[in-house]
């Protein structure tokens, strides 16, 4: 009993030993050698954490001798972290190296597999989580037109909200949100307000045609949505913002990171009042309310293996007219598996659903009738094999059931299409200089002809700063069942026809791309040119007397962007981009297109970090140059045109923005600040009544009971 009992105590002893905390230091340098003062470091999974002093030395304390990784991260630099195992006694250092531009930011969209945006064979714009806090806005249109010239988000019949980026329309700009396809369409368009911002981790736009990857709809560009993931043990985010004409935006978040599980679950409710114009087309723009909840549960069932489900609510009501209002649903969900196999071999299938609704909602009978519905299920297969450590095999396949129910088609009637296909992308290191991009992609579709899409892209890297890419791809655009099968009376003026022969837009799209980028610094300047044919389009029909879908003449966009951007350490950064757009017409074929020849975004901040206090000041301005078209004069025939004039306008927006304790940050927004207001009100004038206020705020409760 006795050598028992010395058993015990011994074991309880050693116990007591291993528990017992200690504490850890070192210090944050510059990779020019340089101490940063209050740089965080943390500890991963854990709540424990520290600020460095001036001196850039930080301290802290472990609960037991165990094993952890310890991360240090300071604004502007790439984060560094380092294992630590049992009693550590020598200082744990760290080298952070300079990172103002986000040159060292990870993007996937382009070729499906992780890389460094500077090391990405196809251009890809990326806006980081920075900039769209900055943004101070609620939804994917406003973000994208306050950071990229060439994008317009304009109002087409109705009211709904009709996109152009550099010639092409929403139906041939694929959204994705993390990698998957959205149902449901208003007027072309997919509903934008679905898209707000409460959970986006950042968004990667790839401009030109990408249909070898991402199939229908890819002909002008991509943007993917890539949603937040828990990154703290737990987490409790609260916002609201309030504006002018009733405007509120409330949000909460909740997500922990424990173990196998980490979960996300956001939820936003946003409304804003009916807003009186003056003269125009439009002279008032309906209010309207919207709430959306979401939720994102990884479960990892190995080192190796993780699973991932995610779910999704989406309501939006109208206020069209006093007795009937619009209303917009959505019901989405998926799973998705990821698989190492090994260090070489990876694999994810996945599972999507999304239902898109729209209803009329009679408040005088409180009657709800559903007259569309748009249903998709999609499954996925992709495997990735890297050889020699550089050369990388992409090969999947999707397969697609498209269900859509709608007003438009003859009696409410119904139609099914099922579309599968097959890709297969060779990413190939040549030399450590040169990389090639080889892709190819077969598309089936059950009610029209199949696609085949191909794509070769180079990327020369001449030194560690400069790049040039260099890209022939094709995109296509199926025309959708809308398009074949409408029988649709347009407010007994006319009608529209469906045509179940169309044909699939397709276009060929050459690009060419200079890239500078170092840690403070980063410029970019790309040319490209679009053939598009076949594309889709309503012409007059005599026979029909109304209008009917069909294939239009080949059509040529030619432009080039450029992107200049720039952060220095002591707190002062800048942007500036500028597009250029030329849609080429033949001689005596009338000019009937919407985009803006010239736009610019052009953004001057300036900010600063201390122990519990930051702030951020920013300037932001948004041009467009006018407009000369044609626009039809007639509700009745399709051949007589007028000439008109849409003017230029500027925008500019003050921002700032200031943090507390870095739980608390107040934004404190004057948008428009120069008054500008439309002379006449029309679909592609900004529907501003003058310079505006807002204020918001938002807490990160986990960070409040961080220890520093």
């Amino acid at each position: 009993m006795r050598k028992f009992l010395l058993t015990v105590l011994a074991m309880l002893s050693a116990v007591a030993v291993y528990a017992r905390p200690y504490k850890v230091t070192g210090t944050v340098y510059s990779d020019s050698g340089e101490p940063l003062a209050f740089a965080n470091v943390a500890v991963e999974s854990t709540s424990i954490g520290a600020v460095t002093d001036r001196n850039g030395r930080y301290e802290l304390t472990l609960p037991g001798e165990g094993e952890y990784v310890i991360e240090a991260s300071f604004l502007g630099y790439r984060s560094a972290s380092r294992p630590v195992k049992g009693m550590v006694s020598s200082p744990v250092d760290f080298c952070l190296k300079e990172d103002l531009t986000n040159i060292g930011a990870v993007v996937v969209t382009g070729t499906r597999t992780p890389k460094l945006v500077t090391e990405s064979p196809i251009l890809t714009r990326l806006i980081s989580p920075e900039d769209i806090r900055k943004a101070d806005v609620t939804d994917i249109s406003e973000l994208l037109q306050a950071e990229l010239p060439g994008i317009e988000f304009s109002y087409s019949m109705n009211q709904q909200v009709s996109l152009n980026m550099q010639g092409f329309g929403g139906t041939s700009v694929l959204f994705l949100v993390d990698g998957e396809r959205l149902a449901g369409e208003t007027l072309d368009n997919v509903d934008y307000s679905r898209l707000n911002l409460d959970n986006v981790e950042r968004i990667e736009i790839v401009k030109g045609a990408a249909s070898s990857l991402y199939g229908s709809n890819a002909v002008g560009g991509v943007v993917n949505i890539i949603t937040k993931r828990a990154t703290e043990p737990w987490q409790v985010g609260l916002d609201t913002r309030w504006g002018a004409h009733g405007e509120q935006r409330h949000g909460a978040s909740v997500g922990f990171d424990a173990g196998r599980f980490n979960s996300m679950t956001d939820f936003q409710y946003y409304r804003i009042d009916s807003v009186h114009l003056g003269e125009g087309d439009y002279t008032k723009m309906y209010g309207h309310y919207n709430y959306n909840v979401r939720e994102k549960l990884t479960f990892k069932v190995s080192d190796r293996m993780s699973l991932t489900a995610r779910g999704g609510y989406f309501f939006r009501e109208r206020d069209y007219q006093k007795t009937v209002k619009d209303r917009y649903r959505d019901f989405s969900g998926g799973l998705r598996m990821n698989y190492d196999i090994d260090d070489a071999n990876t694999l994810e299938a996945s599972y999507s659903f999304d239902q898109y609704d729209k209803s009329d909602y009679y408040t005088v009978t409180d009657k709800d009738i559903r007259d569309y519905s748009n249903i998709q299920h999609s499954v996925r297969l992709l495997y990735n094999t890297v050889f020699n450590g550089k050369h990388t095999l992409t090969v999947g396949g999707d397969a697609l059931y498209d269900y859509i129910m709608t007003y438009q088609f003859a009696d409410n009637g119904s139609h099914t299409m099922y579309s599968a296909d097959a890709f297969a992308q060779f990413d190939w290191a040549i030399t450590d200089q040169l990389t090639m991009v080889s892709g190819l992609r077969f598309d089936y579709y059950s009610q029209t002809d199949p696609r085949v899409s191909p794509k070769l892209s180079f990327m020369y890297k001449p030194d560690r700063h400069a790049t040039l890419r260099m890209s022939y791809a094709e995109g296509f655009r199926a025309p959708t069942l809308k398009e074949m099968y409408m029988d649709f009376d347009m407010a007994s003026i006319f009608m529209i026809y469906g045509n179940p022969d169309l044909k699939a837009e397709n276009s060929r799209n050459f690009s060419m791309s200079y890239e500078y980028a170092q840690s403070r610094m980063n410029f970019t300047a790309n040319g490209y040119y679009n053939r598009v044919f076949n594309r889709i389009s309503t012409l007059w029909n005599t026979e029909l007397n109304g209008m009917k879908y069909m294939n239009m003449p080949t059509i040529d966009v030619a432009g080039a962007d450029v992107n200049l951007s720039v952060k220095y350490p002591c707190g002062f950064g800048a942007k500036f981009s500028y597009a250029f757009t030329h849609e080429f017409f033949s001689p005596g074929e009338v000019r009937t297109t919407d985009t803006r020849p010239m736009s610019a975004t052009l953004r001057l901040e300036y900010g600063r970090t201390w122990r519990n206090y930051g702030f951020n000041l920013s300037l932001s301005g948004r041009w467009l140059s006018p407009l000369d078209t044609n626009v039809l004069t007639s509700e009745s025939s399709y051949q007589d045109f007028e000439a008109v004039h849409y003017p230029g306008y500027m925008m500019w927006k003050l921002s700032l923005s200031q943090t507390v304790m870095r739980a608390i940050d107040v934004v404190m927004t004057v948008d428009n600040i120069f008054n500008y207001k439309p002379d006449y009100y029309y679909y592609n004038s900004p529907m501003t009544t003058g310079t505006t206020f807002s204020v918001g705020v938002s807490v990160a409760i986990e960070q409040l009971f961080r220890k520093y």
